[in-house]
């Protein structure tokens, strides 16, 4: 009986012993990343029937398992993506904003400033130093313009870094998982099955730090972990890991994206499989903000460089001439994929700014047709033969692609990084107006001619030499134009007339020919005559820097719909109310996340106070164990002492 109670004593000695040793390393991991609390799980023997009935015969310990909830460390996984993802985003785009709000780099002041000089110019049109100012400000525009690109190309390419760092972190995870599946499959079946506690611990812990960077799917498969990412592509099989490496895209050798290794080949995932994380949030950030941002600003520029220009060239210099371009800007980037077989040659070119989007577009040839994609939103336009406009870009093509043949077009992305003022010499700036119109002196009617406007299509051989309008009171018609057509806008409606003919007289009506515009008012007299000539110097004349500096205000962008400075101005609202969505987005992924690790660690993890009573409880039953010990060893002893009697 005493050998019988001495055993039931030891069972419950060891059984309290690996109960302190279990509170004991619950203590010493309390604040160990990812450590589930562990817990010791007893049984009784199997009672011995000695006749009168089952005596026991102690205690076992069966089992030491983890407290572990798959469903809320899937819980923390999702959450950690999520936060992960928008956490990345949000600290770019603060990046962006930031540019965006600062006076000193953003391009309002330099428009404005522009601006202001072009209208100062118009006030002293003979000034040097009006039109150096206005030389000077165009130079500070063109340098804001460049300096804000040049710091959003920088962003772009700590974007590449960043996704490069998180592939490489990636593809270290990956392999601890595999070798943890290798570890953990030998433990468990060295020990008939039971869980190897702190290494499921440690292969969880990497999930999670896994999902951080990128969404992940977790698969069970006996005791291995098996994850996938992107579109279902595994990362982790068993012990076998596949790598994700960084490969610059076909089109664009300046843009990071993820190629996927398998069986020696590499596959290139699209950015939009690649979701969740920080890597997903870089790409997503790059996509619908930086992409935008880039391209927002090269269309401001573009868009000011085409209207700014366009008048600039209706007008004279101090020299006589008709002006030139004064600002420049870059052409379309246009990029062949690296793939591609064919001797096809893609070209692009702006066809009409007041119509380009902020989008990039894909061209590609099916074999049969042309396919242009408008990246943004997927919107694809097919056509058989170019030239084609889309967006107000022309495309064009030489030489013959082949099927799938791939090109990428950039039409606005280097709009403000080229551009630029085209000359150097104030004496170059078109402030006057080509041309001059007078009523002869001594007519004797009231008839009036404006001062006369210039469009498109005007050349200097249209007034040069001067010619002059004669009207005749008896058919109430203008004759001595020159030999081209005349059209007469009255009350919106528009009437050509042939070239030599005369020209019925309408007061307050618009005549156009060769690109001159005139208006006649008043009641002129019979042989009553106005003269329209060439301007014969441009000093002292302002006409043209008034029109230069109305476009200031002048609807030219989004069709027309708004000016230079309210496309830029969308451009900082669009940034800055992207940026409050993802401070407000991500601080609400942060709770989730915090709440979801607030279930999990109130399941899975350490509670000092709990342990510290365990650890009570087990020495409670160590010491009690010890006493049925010592109370066997003294039957013992009196037996031994009855004998010896």
């Amino acid at each position: 009986m005493s050998s019988s109670i001495l055993s039931v004593g030891q069972s419950a000695l060891a059984a309290a012993q690996v109960g302190l040793a279990t509170t004991g390393h619950n203590i010493a991991n309390a604040a160990t990343p990812g450590y589930s609390r562990q817990i010791v799980v007893q049984g009784a023997v199997a009672g011995q029937d000695n006749g009168y009935g089952f005596v026991g015969k102690g205690t076992e310990v069966t089992a030491v398992r983890r407290v572990y909830s798959e469903y809320l460390s899937t819980q923390v996984t999702t959450a950690q993506t999520a936060k992960g993802r928008l956490d990345s985003y949000y600290t770019q785009i603060k990046r962006i904003d930031s540019l965006l709000a600062d006076a000193d780099v953003g391009i309002s002041p330099a428009l404005q400033a522009f601006f202001k000089d072009v209208q100062n110019l118009s006030a002293d049109p003979t000034g040097a130093a009006s039109r150096q100012s206005m030389l000077s400000s165009g130079n500070s525009l063109a340098g804001g313009f460049q300096t804000l690109s040049g710091q959003l190309s920088e962003i772009s390419e700590g974007v590449n870094g960043e996704i490069s760092t998180s592939i490489t972190t990636i593809n270290s995870y990956a392999r601890q998982i595999a070798q943890l599946n290798d570890a953990i499959e030998k433990a468990q079946s060295n020990s008939d099955g039971k869980p190897a506690n702190d290494l499921l611990d440690q292969r969880d812990l990497l999930i999670s730090d896994l999902s951080k960077e990128i969404k992940v799917t977790v698969v069970k498969q006996n005791d291995n972990y098996n994850v996938f990412v992107g579109n279902g592509q595994p990362l982790v099989v068993s012990t076998k890991t596949f790598n994700l490496i960084p490969v610059a895209s076909s089109t664009d050798n300046s843009r990071i994206q993820v190629g996927y290794t398998s069986n020696g080949e590499t596959t290139l995932l699209a950015e939009s499989s690649v979701s969740g994380g920080r890597l997903g949030g870089l790409f997503e950030f790059r996509a619908n903000t930086l992409d935008a941002a880039q391209n927002s600003l090269g269309r401001v520029a573009i868009g000011l460089a085409a209207s700014f220009n366009e008048q600039h060239r209706l007008g004279q210099t101090q020299r006589g001439a008709m002006g030139s371009d004064f600002f420049k800007t870059a052409a379309p980037l246009v990029t062949p994929a690296g793939t591609n077989a064919g001797n096809g040659v893609a070209t692009a070119a702006i066809a009409d700014p007041g119509q380009l989007s902020i989008s990039d577009y894909r061209l590609q040839f099916d074999g049969a047709n042309y396919n242009v994609t408008r990246i943004s939103d997927g919107a694809i336009t097919t056509f058989a033969t170019f030239p084609m406009t889309i967006d107000g870009v022309a495309f064009n093509m030489t030489g013959t692609p082949a099927t799938s043949d791939t090109f990428l077009i950039q039409p606005t992305v280097n709009g403000a990084a080229g551009f630029k003022v085209a000359f150097t010499d104030k004496a170059d700036i078109a402030a006057a107006a080509p041309l001059v119109t007078a009523a002869t002196a001594g007519n004797a009617g009231s008839g009036m001619i404006s001062a006369g406007a210039v469009t498109a299509g005007f050349t200097l051989a249209t007034v040069t030499p001067s010619f002059t309008l004669a009207y005749n009171a008896g058919t109430d018609r203008l004759s001595g134009f020159p030999n081209m057509p005349v059209t007469v806008s009255n009350n919106g409606v528009d009437t050509v007339h042939a070239a030599g003919a005369p020209v019925p007289f309408s007061a307050g009506a618009r005549i156009s020919f060769g690109g001159v515009e005139v208006t006649l008012s008043g009641a002129p007299a019979n042989g009553d005559t106005f003269s329209i000539g060439r301007n014969a110097s441009g000093a002292g004349d302002s006409r043209n820097a008034v029109l230069l500096g109305a476009l200031q205000s002048k609807n030219t962008m989004d069709g027309n719909t708004t000016s230079f400075q309210g496309a830029y101005s969308q451009l900082v609202s669009l940034v800055g109310n992207k940026t409050r969505e993802m401070e407000v987005t991500s601080a609400a992924a942060g709770k989730v996340y915090s709440h979801a690790v607030q279930a999990q660690q109130a399941e899975s993890g350490v509670n000092l106070d709990e342990e510290a009573a365990n650890l009570m409880r087990y020495q409670q039953a160590y010491q009690a164990a010890g006493k049925v010990m010592q109370t066997a060893s003294d039957l013992f002893q009196t037996l031994l002492s009855i004998g010896g009697t």
